[in-house]
């Protein structure tokens, strides 16, 4: 039986769910983030709700507006990062190594597809440790790395094929 408060939380998120999704949509890049961004809405406004009060649409939306700027500020973040790690692969083997390309490739991954990448042959885990990573199941995770280097092979340039050889890709 849910509780008084559940039941509320749930009447909350049928009736507001769709304003917050539009709203946060409107911001962000993708219908999958703002999906994402959204969930964590409620999942904050569930953490910090107390029951002398009920969440109302301002408040709603000044939660998706910061989880949107952590979003933005994240996704700035990761690609100063990227650039480094190329500028870095520029300035120690040139830019037309092999590096660089795979740095190139890699950029141009969704991130999903980058990070499996990158828990497989940067972390150097096994299919077993990235689904307790990933939090899914081995399968799951088997299926997902063999997408991320599908996507991997179609971002490379013709000709690189020793690069993705090497990484078994």
């Amino acid at each position: 039986m849910l509780s008084e408060r559940e039941l509320a939380f749930i009447a909350i998120h049928k009736n507001s769910y769709p304003s917050v999704f539009r709203f946060v949509r409107r911001r962000v890049e993708s219908a999958e983030i703002a999906e994402e961004i959204a969930a964590d809405v409620f999942r904050v406004v569930w953490q910090k709700w107390d029951d002398n009060s009920q969440p109302d649409i301002p408040y709603l939306l000044t939660v998706a507006r910061n989880l949107v700027g952590n979003a933005y500020r994240s996704r700035d973040r990761q690609q100063a990062l990227q650039e480094k790690l190329r500028t870095t692969a520029v300035e120690r083997f040139g830019d037309d190594s092999e590096n660089v390309v795979v740095q190139d490739a890699m950029a141009r991954l969704r991130e999903q597809d980058r990070d499996i990448l990158q828990l497989a042959y940067w972390d150097g885990l096994g299919s077993t440790e990235i689904a307790r990573v990933l939090n899914c199941s081995e399968s799951a995770a088997k299926v997902r790395l063999h997408r991320a280097r599908g996507a991997f092979r179609k971002q490379m340039p013709a000709g690189v094929e020793t690069t993705t050889h090497k990484m078994g890709v």
